[in-house]
């Protein structure tokens, strides 16, 4: 069975309960919870009973705690997570603005992630692993970078895949060498996970069509464009679907895409059919929003099942 790997941020995140833009005033809080993009994706494949690890870094902290605890507990490979005593696990601050976007406050670079590097123990997990999945946030500090790009070669060169979701936010996007980090990642990327308008960063196409065209044209295998609420489409050299999303209440919509990925992901590699793959991945997504707290709405295999019975009753 296939192992999927991710390297990058492990953080927590603590959220505003009040709405409002930003943090320029004492606000009521609510937080610790385990967070992070790649932690969030691998948590959601552990749960689905995926062999997987994480490579991070977190502090000697109750914040770093917190994350070891959840993974391990929802299946994840761990060994690969290094506790550095002198430093501080990475946070987010989020606070939900009237129109429903958000307002962060990162703590990354400078924390205990921020300094991943491979060393021979890191470089051993990596060999076990035969996916590697990347997340654009995750290219934030040139040590990471390098990082998942080493680690992509090591599983490349062993016959396996590569899925890459850009993941981008405007305070991410300031980073030194990000863009030229992002392409090269595409240039190696089986499958592309990109949300909405994120499906024309690295294209010259004016269409959605175009757009997919010119990546499938680039060697990527397959596109899955994530469409929030409306649900997701997928298109592959010979194949394009789209299926509507799940009618649900959203309370808190932070990690339903990380989900989403993991799930389709994990079942991609499993031979699934891309409707298949993707009716999972749509409940996935739909089930993560229905709770409060990035990673709190990850969902087992029997969840989502009984989910998609329950949607289609």
């Amino acid at each position: 069975m296939h192992k999927i790997l991710t390297i990058g941020e492990i953080l927590v995140e603590i959220i505003a309960t009040e709405k409002g833009d930003g943090f320029r005033k004492a606000t009521p809080l609510i937080g610790p919870f385990p967070s992070g993009a790649p932690a969030i994706f691998i948590d959601q494949a552990g749960k689905l009973g995926q062999p997987c690890a994480i490579i991070s870094r977190v502090g000697g902290d109750d914040f770093g705690t917190v994350n070891l605890e959840r993974l391990k507990g929802d299946g994840v490979d761990i060994s690969g997570i290094e506790v550095d005593p002198l430093a501080t696990t990475g946070s987010a601050f989020v606070r939900y603005r009237p129109d429903g976007s958000r307002a962060f406050v990162f703590n990354i670079r400078d924390s205990a992630c921020g300094k991943i590097t491979l060393d021979e123990r890191m470089t051993r997990l990596v060999g076990e692993c035969s996916h590697v999945h990347v997340m654009g946030s995750s290219l934030y500090a040139p040590s990471v970078v390098e990082s998942i790009l080493a680690a992509i070669g090591i599983v490349k060169a062993g016959g396996g895949t590569v899925s890459f979701d850009p993941n981008l936010r405007p305070e991410i996007l300031k980073s030194p060498g990000m863009r030229e980090a992002l392409l090269t990642v595409l240039a190696e990327t089986d499958l592309f996970l990109p949300s909405g308008d994120e499906l024309f960063l690295f294209t010259e196409a004016k269409t959605e069509s175009q757009a997919v065209a010119e990546l499938l044209a680039s060697g990527i295998k397959a596109v899955v464009v994530k469409r929030g609420a409306a649900g997701a489409s997928y298109f592959d050299a010979g194949a394009a679907l789209s299926l509507p999303g799940f009618p649900v209440e959203e309370i808190d919509p932070t990690g339903a895409g990380d989900c989403f990925g993991a799930t389709f992901v994990s079942f991609w590699l499993n031979g699934a059919s891309p409707r298949e793959a993707l009716e999972f991945a749509a409940a996935s997504g739909a089930r993560a929003v229905m709770h409060f707290g990035p990673m709190e709405g990850a969902s087992t295999r029997a969840e989502l099942e009984r989910f998609i019975s329950e949607q289609q009753a």
